[in-house]
């Protein structure tokens, strides 16, 4: 059964968590009791998704069928995302730890009361997304939306992101036409003439794209323009259960990274594990998936989770000069390395 994973649904906007999600899913930090053969205790620590499992949490499923969360005393509670969001979950600290991006931690830190959550490791280390197109209309850069369609989600960043893309190659922003992005699954919507260009994920869409044999051509907003070679996905933790819980942190992360750099180094066995543990993802797509986004994990960083200050600050920057969030924010807020060895 094939999952449709699109940008539009990474990017839906989280709202405040809601008390039936609280109940639902817990969050607090458990001691197991140690079973009758004398096993050490283990830290239960709860990891909210921020969508249904994919190559994103390759790492995760790794760590835990590897036994490298247990050598670290930790037992990891995944949760799915619930309907308002990860990063809800996360900042009322209904969730230890989870998913999230950059831009959403932006949302946070610019409204009148900031979830008190901090990202702690990138996942990936560049942005692997851009814009999707049919091979046959020809669009090979930004300024070829003009005169065609662009699925929306009538979010001010994303249409601000596009309209400078768009200019930035010599277009005009006022000749793309946006039209309703009214679809999960990005391949159906370019065959059914929904739209000409959407915003995706290019390990995802654009593998799927070949799976189907559909040609498509695709450009990336990280080769485009600097700024948005911002982190996406990246682990938040809540800030008390981190501040009381340090260790369990760092333990956290160093099993993450472990599993990380083993899918980064084996993406067939990496595949293989995630696929194991959740039966239900297509093993055609996540193979190939893996295959693109395992050497992205860490790239041309030093090591799994580093944050580059300049690259987050960057971002934010812009985010402020372009007064696209509600207050401004500190551009060096809302990351710390602290908890990663």
């Amino acid at each position: 059964m094939r999952k449709n994973l699109s940008r539009r649904a990474f990017l839906a906007s989280a709202a405040s968590a809601s008390a039936a999600a609280l109940a639902a899913c817990g969050g607090n930090t458990q001691q197991q009791p140690a079973g009758g053969d004398g096993a050490a205790e283990l830290t239960k620590v709860s990891f909210v998704l921020d969508y249904s499992p994919n190559v994103n949490h390759t790492g995760i499923y790794v760590a835990m069928d590897q036994g490298f969360f247990a050598e670290e005393g930790i037992e990891v509670e995944v949760v799915p995302v619930p309907a308002d969001g990860a990063d809800a979950l996360i900042g009322s600290g209904g969730a230890n730890m989870g998913v999230s991006y950059q831009d959403y931690i932006a949302n946070s830190l610019a409204s009148a009361n900031p979830m008190p959550y901090t990202a702690v490791a990138a996942i990936v280390q560049h942005n692997t997304s851009g814009i999707m197109s049919r091979a046959e209309d020809g669009i090979t850069s930004a300024k070829g939306m003009e005169d065609h369609t662009y699925a929306t989600w009538n979010m001010p960043v994303e249409q601000a992101t596009i309209k400078q893309i768009v200019e930035a190659d010599g277009g005009d922003f006022s000749k793309v036409k946006m039209v309703p992005y009214e679809v999960d699954d990005e391949v159906a919507g370019l065959r059914a003439n929904m739209f000409d260009t959407v915003w995706v994920y290019e390990w995802w869409a654009v593998q799927n794209a070949k799976l189907q044999d559909y040609p498509v051509n695709y450009f990336s907003f990280a080769d485009m323009d600097p700024v948005f070679d911002y982190y996406t996905p990246v682990i938040a933790a809540n800030d008390d259960f981190a501040a009381t819980n340090p260790e369990v942190v760092k333990g956290f992360l160093r099993a993450a990274k472990r599993g990380y750099e083993f899918a980064a180094q084996d993406p067939a066995a990496a595949a293989g594990i995630l696929c194991k543990a959740v039966p239900e993802l297509d093993p055609e797509l996540i193979k190939i998936a893996q295959e693109f986004i395992s050497p992205e994990y860490i790239s041309d960083a030093k090591a799994w989770g580093d944050i580059d200050a300049d690259r987050w600050a960057r971002f934010y920057q812009w985010l402020d000069d372009e007064q696209l969030v509600e207050n401004q924010i500190d551009v060096n807020a809302g990351y710390t390395l602290e908890y990663l060895a």
